[in-house]
């Protein structure tokens, strides 16, 4: 569907209730309007990204002379503005005609505005006839057709070029509404084919509100927990997918965000599902495997590997092989040439604090079973593996190993991981 014209945003009954005259740009009326923008600030034109209506009261240009006048109208063309809509009467009594001129010149639409209307009623109305139209206007091929929310959420996970109004009215067409001080968190789920362990989880939260659709093969979603609740989101948010989600799917939950903080945020969030799901679905889990049941994990979780893979799995791959080689190459040749659990041992034992209770809890082992098997690791390696400088080294060379073994066999599967 074509996007909404110019033409058709001066049809909208707000902008008509705002008596708007047309001083210039009659032949681009049929020019793609792709949002609506109302400031104040002489140089608005530069937050624009091309395509927009500029909404103003004119008082920028109240104490400036002609040729600023002039140059701010060349600006906004320049921009790839779709028109120029200045209120006249209160800050300024008449359009400057310099500024009819200047439009004139360039065939930059401008019209002027004889009746106060509110701008934030004008924007309103057009950002949300242009989001129903055709999601501002853009020619998006998407499998999920007219599903606003996927659409939505795609973006935002993919980062797209949006801004802050095109979000809000976006999430308020598919009904996502985040109150003040709300936490937001996305959510990316592997293995579903629908959107109900979305919504399970959502109940049991209580009070949170969700944007989610399904993708072939994945589910994502962004749930927006009240400021009300009280507690690590994070982890209730975790604890609500291990109760709801079907046993075998894989949950990625991102980090936490002001739902305030803007739409990059929302963005961050979503990424950070979605590049945990990846790292979930091709790294062996550094934790033993859990009972049967979904596997949920969050990017705090993986916040090493993924600090490690950043900027792509494959393209890490050789300096994370030398990283494991020059730190563990002792360890790892016993291992080729004995049967052992040495350097899952190490890493067990170094994420939970080198304590020795936890880690023979964890392992299924005795105390006396795990002593010997650190006895062994420090032997091979010469070092101590309490020593406090040595265990960022460590932990990380024990997560690049089992990187470097899941890219091996996500290779010899052939498995899918999320792009």
């Amino acid at each position: 569907m074509p996007a909404l014209t110019l033409r058709e945003v001066l049809s909208l009954d707000p902008v008509r209730a705002s008596e708007p005259e047309l001083l210039a740009g009659e032949s681009a009326l049929d020019r793609p309007v792709r949002w609506v923008h109302s400031s104040e600030v002489y140089e608005g034109a530069n937050f624009l990204d091309g395509g927009e209506l500029l909404l103003t009261n004119g008082f920028g240009l109240t104490d400036t002379d002609a040729e600023i006048r002039r140059r701010y109208v060349r600006e906004l063309a320049a921009r790839g503005a779709s028109g120029l809509a200045v209120e006249v009467g209160r800050s300024l009594p008449t359009m400057p005609p310099e500024v009819t001129d200047e439009a004139r010149r360039l065939g930059l639409p401008l019209l002027a505005l004889h009746r106060v209307v509110p701008f934030v009623r004008i924007t309103e109305a057009a950002n949300r006839a242009i989001v129903a139209r055709g999601l501002s206007g853009r020619s998006v091929v998407r499998p999920w057709g007219d599903d606003h929310t996927a659409a939505l959420l795609a973006d935002l996970a993919d980062r797209a070029a949006l801004n802050q109004p095109e979000v809000e009215a976006r999430s308020a067409l598919a009904g996502f509404h985040p109150g003040p001080g709300a936490r937001l968190i996305g959510v990316s789920v592997h293995g579903a084919r629908e959107v109900a362990s979305v919504d399970r989880a959502v109940r049991l939260l209580g009070g949170a509100s969700v944007l989610r659709a399904a993708f072939p093969g994945d589910v994502l979603a962004l749930l927006a927990l009240p400021a009300a609740v009280s507690g690590d989101p994070v982890r209730a948010v975790q604890e609500a997918f291990r109760t709801a989600a079907d046993p075998g799917l894989t949950v990625a939950v991102g980090h936490a965000v002001e739902a305030g903080g803007g739409w990059l945020r929302w963005s961050d969030t979503l990424r950070a599902a979605r590049t945990t799901l990846e790292l979930a679905l091709t790294v062996p889990a550094a934790e033993p495997a859990l009972p049967e049941g979904p596997l949920v994990t969050s990017a705090r979780a993986l916040a090493l590997e993924r600090e490690l893979t950043r900027g792509g799995v494959d393209a890490n791959r050789d300096r994370l092989a030398r990283l494991v080689q020059h730190t563990l190459g002792p360890l790892l040749a016993w291992e080729a040439a004995h049967p052992s659990d040495l350097v899952r041992t190490l890493e067990v034992h170094l994420r939970h604090g080198c304590s020795p209770t936890r880690t023979a809890s964890l392992l299924h082992i005795g105390r006396q079973s795990l002593y010997q098997r650190l006895e062994r690791i420090e032997s091979l390696l010469g070092l101590e593996i309490d020593d406090p400088d040595l265990l960022g080294e460590l932990l990380a060379a024990v997560c690049a190993h089992r990187v470097v073994r899941g890219m091996g066999a996500v290779r010899s599967r052939g498995l899918r991981t999320v792009a």
